[in-house]
Parts: structure tokens; C-alpha cells; sequence
């Protein structure tokens, strides 16, 4: 499934757990994430801190860097 068609499973709900950390982790990864709605990055940042995504290796950039 393309990036897209997975964004939009997420917004309807049909991903699984796994799938959604997945999902984070490679709009992570692209960067894409810092450039869709909040929301996104307010979830990505929520999945960093928990420990369940990471920031790609050298990446300084993140939403909010004070978290």
C-alpha cells in the first residue's frame, strides 16, 4: 500500500496498532510528517517519545524540539 492509500486507512480507522507506528515511522523517516496537519506531527512526536518511533539517525528537526 502507498503512503497515501495508508494516510487514508489511518484517517478512516482501519489500521491496527502496528500498522500505525508503521506508518508514523515512515512519514518519520521521509520527513513528510513536519508537513501534513498537527495532528500528524503532534502523533509523531507522542510515538518518539514513547519509544515507539525514533528519528532518523543525524535528523535535528522535530515539531517541537523542547520535548
Amino acid at each position: 500500500m502507498d503512503t497515501v492509500s495508508q494516510i487514508i486507512a489511518y484517517e478512516e480507522g482501519e489500521l491496527n496498532e502496528e500498522e500505525v507506528v508503521d506508518l508514523f515511522q515512515e512519514l518519520i523517516n521521509s520527513g513528510l510528517v513536519w508537513s501534513l496537519q498537527g495532528s500528524y506531527g503532534r502523533m509523531a512526536e507522542a510515538l518518539i517519545e514513547g519509544g515507539q518511533c525514533t528519528l532518523p539517525k543525524g535528523a535535528t528537526f522535530r515539531m517541537n524540539p523542547t520535548w
